[in-house]
């Protein structure tokens, strides 16, 4: 870029440009909430049949073409908004020096030269006169000479300034420092134009209608380049408070413009969608791009693992070995392709789930928390929790993660559909697996510090569901099966937790002896142990209560025993695992809870 190109730059325009591309972003995200949260509900809800079928899933797969142009749309403008700041930057640094190089009767002159008259003290009876000079981008790495060292030295620098210090014409140094300025105010703007103008050609797509697993890839990479390249104009965005409570996070979010808010969103997905105190329509956008553009990434890593070789080979009669060939792909390649597999095992349920939304009158889903790192995150609600009267918090147990997240959600989903019709008013479930659960029954459930480590978390999304309500507030219910009983015992006793209710079911023990040492009303703990169910008696030996009495010795007690004190709720299912199985008393029995139908609860008679 030249002096006359800066000179007469708008960087508005490019502004302008960056309010255009955000204006797409947000008509794609209407039309695609249209088309995935109404249009297609109702088609589910009110038609049936393979035709209607393939018709909803073509509406799904037009959803993801404007899913795709929004988040792309977003990316670029966010650049647009970068380069103009930059470019703006450059701008203002040009006009001060033309305008202080003018005040002194100074004249730049169109290739960005200055002109000075002639002053000074007379030399053999004249003036010393005028001149035109040329500046340079001082303290740039092109005009500095390099020691022996590699330290960067000042020579040029130091000799320009002994030039103006002996120069006999007094406006030489001043007419070179605006010379200067100008010179770095083109460097700049040149530098910006360089850095962007590739960025801004790549973030493009494809000519045709099919949004594939490497658009989506694309994307992820094209919002980590501007996200890098960006980080001045971004700096300029106030980050989230490090370790915020939910009500510091949404006075963070509250206190941005529109624009900042549309940014932080585009270029800091994953970060978003994690944060508790945002609202949680932001939070589900925010996860369901992530949740694309992880899946595809790792549906092309995936693709990328070579076949696995012939495993064995015969040496003779009844002699087999492994081949080489197969060790070492086991050695490379084994373990990333179960992670990977496993993975998206869960991704794919999540979005089975998504697209399940309006069958059988079953309402959105909202991504409240993803990630796909080591086991996993990942936190699903049907229903939105901060327009919901009633809402249950479910957290899985020991071998919960990503990849079996599918059974979680499915006894959520349950949930949801036996107390929608009891309920007075709307109705939201969650899935919680927001901590590193246990990974085996032996090995890792007997310790406590899974649920220690994880119950902080569980306090602040709670705290979080209470802060983004849009009403007075929402009756929440925290349900616990297996070692997930555990981890909200210890948040009760951690924290202070906004708890309406409590239930626990197949509990190996609550790190308490009694009820009343749980942070829920007096009255409102409630608990399911199906007669079968191996695991609270095992419990006693690990999180169960233990307390030394001088007539009877050590008393190990688990919700399911009556000095307890919890509300021993009828069971009509077996094992461990039933406690949610459709139309079954132990499930209606959760559901009337949550719903605040206490007196239709069937409890046990002793």
């Amino acid at each position: 870029m030249d002096y006359t190109t800066l000179k007469s730059l708008k960087p508005s325009r490019f502004e302008d440009a960056a309010a255009g591309y955000q204006t797409v972003s947000d008509m794609a995200s209407q039309a695609k909430d249209n088309l995935e949260n109404r249009i297609a509900i109702k088609m589910q809800g009110a038609l049936e049949g393979d035709a209607a079928q393939e018709a909803v899933k073509q509406l799904r797969m037009l959803a993801k073409n404007f899913h795709y142009t929004q988040i792309e749309c977003g990316v670029v403008s966010t650049a647009l908004n970068a380069l103009a700041s930059e470019l703006r930057t450059a701008k203002n640094k040009l006009d001060n020096a033309i305008e202080d190089a003018q005040s002194e009767n100074f004249t730049v002159e169109s290739d960005g030269s200055v002109t000075y008259p002639a002053a000074g003290d007379k030399v053999d009876g004249k003036t010393p006169e005028g001149g035109t000079v040329t500046g340079s981008a001082h303290g740039k790495a092109s005009n500095k000479a390099i020691d022996p060292a590699g330290q960067a030295t000042d020579t040029a620098d130091a000799l320009e300034r002994q030039a103006e210090n002996t120069h006999p014409n007094p406006n030489y140094g001043r007419a070179v420092a605006y010379a200067d300025r100008i010179a770095e105010a083109v460097y700049e703007a040149t530098e910006a134009d360089n850095e962007w103008a590739p960025k801004l050609r790549r973030l493009k797509a494809d000519d045709d209608l099919v949004v594939s697993k490497y658009d989506w890839a694309d994307a992820q990479k094209d919002t980590r380049s501007v996200r890098d390249s960006a980080k001045d104009y971004l700096g300029n965005i106030k980050s989230p408070p490090k370790d915020g409570s939910p009500q510091e996070n949404a006075k963070w979010w509250k206190s941005l413009s529109e624009q900042e808010k549309a940014d932080y969103a585009a270029i800091h997905p994953a970060r978003l969608g994690n944060i508790d105190g945002i609202p949680s329509d932001i939070r589900d956008e925010a996860n369901r791009t992530v949740l694309a553009e992880k899946r595809s990434e790792y549906q092309i890593r995936l693709s990328q693992i070579p076949d696995e070789p012939t495993k064995f080979k015969n040496l003779g009669p009844n002699t087999t070995v492994y081949t080489q060939e197969w060790l070492d792909w086991r050695h490379k390649y084994e373990a990333d392709k179960k992670y990977l597999q496993t993975s998206l095992h869960g991704m794919n349920k999540i979005q089975e789930r998504i697209d399940k939304t309006g069958q059988e009158d079953l309402p959105r889903a909202y991504i409240l928390g993803f990630s796909a790192k080591d086991d996993g995150r990942a936190i699903i609600a049907n229903g939105n929790p901060d327009t919901a009267d009633h809402t249950a918090v479910y957290v899985p147990g020991t071998t919960a993660s990503l990849g079996k997240i599918d059974g979680d959600i499915n006894r959520m989903t349950e949930l949801w559909r036996a107390a929608e019709p009891m309920a007075d008013g709307e109705v939201s479930t969650i899935t919680w697996l927001g901590y590193d659960a246990p990974d085996g029954i032996a090995k890792d459930a007997p310790f406590s510090h899974y649920a220690n480590d994880g119950a902080p978390a569980f306090n602040k999304f709670i705290d979080g569901l209470n802060t983004t309500h849009s009403g007075p507030g929402s009756h929440i219910t925290a349900i616990g099966h297996s070692y997930g009983t555990t981890l909200i015992g210890s948040a009760a006793r951690q924290g202070d937790v906004d708890m309406g209710d409590v239930i626990f079911a197949g509990s190996p023990g609550v790190q308490v002896g009694h009820a009343d040492q749980l942070d829920a009303p007096k009255g409102h703990v409630w608990n399911e142990g199906a007669d079968d169910d191996f695991v609270p008696a095992i419990g006693r030996l690990g999180h169960g209560h233990r307390e030394f009495h001088a007539d009877t010795g050590f008393d190990w007690t688990v919700p399911n025993d009556r000095n307890f004190g919890a509300n021993q709720m009828s069971v009509d299912t077996s094992g461990h695992s039933g406690y949610w199985d459709k139309d079954s008393q132990s499930l209606k029995n959760q559901a009337k809870v949550v719903t605040e139908n206490y007196d239709g609860v069937q409890r046990e008679k002793y």
